[in-house]
């Protein structure tokens, strides 16, 4: 009887173990998911909501794409995109660590005339033009995601702590997509740094959200512009979408012009390759280094993301002497191989005699002596 009882008390003090275990790992989800809703972002209301209704962009309570290009995905009868996720066969990870690089210091040339650009990886870069520097769609948290438990994981870490970034003139967001629009960054540039952040129409209720003040957010519609200092930023088109959970579309999506008195460089954001660009190159080129997006692309979605082909014609069509290529690398968040964007791109460019940098995370590309390509990236991949 006395083994019975010990065998009984066992397995309850294992019942309770199991219980108190079970419920430490509830309150661990509960705790990683706090910032959940948070990240989701606010809404449109007020004021914020009667602007968004007077852009051309905006109806039946969303904003849309020029000639109502499709941001859907294709239909491919036969293709199974979960099981493709799951067991394909593409190398969607570098098979060695990414060589990341600490920029070095800008050189001695005329600050009126300088330009330059230090890519930290995915899309954020940093734009040093005649004396400024504007932060493109920053983003330094471990994953680009509204969970610190799941999603798309960084392949690198950040070149730069935020803390080290240079005093910034403006940190500009191209639209709301967790690989473009982090909550931790925004929230740590808010304290490190005063410069304004300039996004397109309804971003800036994610903003207010998460603690920025008014006066240091600028909401733009396509066309228009804002002058920090001796630059002005100009949103313009793009073929997107946007959203940060179950409803789409509620914040506009852009490209941006960056331009000084002497210099100029276009930024794509995410965008599928649409006749836009050659307006763009009309209004506002010609440009001395375009940031292209190559990344992320599938035949499940060809009017959302470019293909490296398209981004070529992009750079050519908005009339551009430099590309630099951004949206690789760093997220794995799609079914190619990790270095299939880059390779290409370079393949394409050679092939139209466009001038190419390809940068490694944290190198600085001085837009009138860039470095050679390389094909670093072949070396890791």
């Amino acid at each position: 009887m006395r083994g019975s009882s010990g065998h009984e008390a066992g397995v309850g003090g294992s019942g309770r173990l199991w219980r108190i275990a079970g419920l430490a790992a509830v309150a661990g989800l509960a705790w990683a998911a706090r910032d959940v809703p948070a990240q989701l972002g606010g809404r449109l209301t007020g004021e914020r909501a009667q602007r968004a209704a007077r852009s051309p962009r905006f109806r039946d309570g969303t904003f849309h794409n020029p000639a109502g290009a499709s941001a859907t995905m294709v239909a491919d009868p036969g293709r199974n995109l979960l099981r493709e996720l799951l067991f394909g066969k593409q190398k969607r990870r570098p098979g060695s660590p990414v060589p990341l690089l600490r920029p070095t210091a800008p050189p001695a040339t005329d600050p009126a005339r300088a330009l330059n650009v230090v890519w930290y990886g995915h899309a954020s870069t940093l734009v040093e033009i005649e004396g400024h520097r504007v932060l493109l769609d920053p983003v330094w948290s471990d994953r680009c995601s509204p969970s610190a438990l799941v999603g798309p994981r960084r392949l690198h870490e950040p070149p730069v702590r935020l803390a080290d970034l240079p005093p910034l003139d403006a940190v500009l967001i191209s639209h709301d997509h967790y690989d473009h629009l982090d909550m931790e960054t925004v929230r740590r540039l808010v304290d490190l740094q005063s410069a304004p952040f300039v996004v397109p129409l309804g971003v800036g209720a994610h903003l207010q959200r998460w603690g920025v003040p008014a006066a240091r957010v600028v909401e733009l519609d396509w066309s228009e512009s804002h002058r920090v200092g001796g630059i002005t930023l100009t949103a313009t088109a793009a073929q997107h979408f946007s959203g940060r959970g179950l409803r789409r579309d509620g914040t506009l999506w852009a490209s941006w012009v960056i331009a000084g008195a002497h210099r100029r460089l276009f930024y794509t954001g995410d965008s599928g390759y649409f006749p836009g660009y050659a307006e763009i190159g009309a209004a506002h080129g010609p440009f001395d280094v375009t940031l292209m997006q190559i990344g992320a692309y599938d035949r499940a979605w060809p009017h959302i993301h470019m293909f490296p082909e398209e981004a070529v014609a992009a750079h050519l069509d908005v009339r551009g002497d430099l590309l630099v290529p951004v949206h690789w690398g760093t997220f794995n968040l799609a079914l190619h191989d990790w270095s299939e964007p880059v390779d290409r791109l370079w393949a394409e460019a050679k092939a139209r005699g466009v001038r190419l940098a390809v940068p490694r995370p944290g190198e600085r590309v001085v837009v009138d002596e860039p470095p050679a390509v390389d094909g670093w990236w072949q070396a890791v991949a």
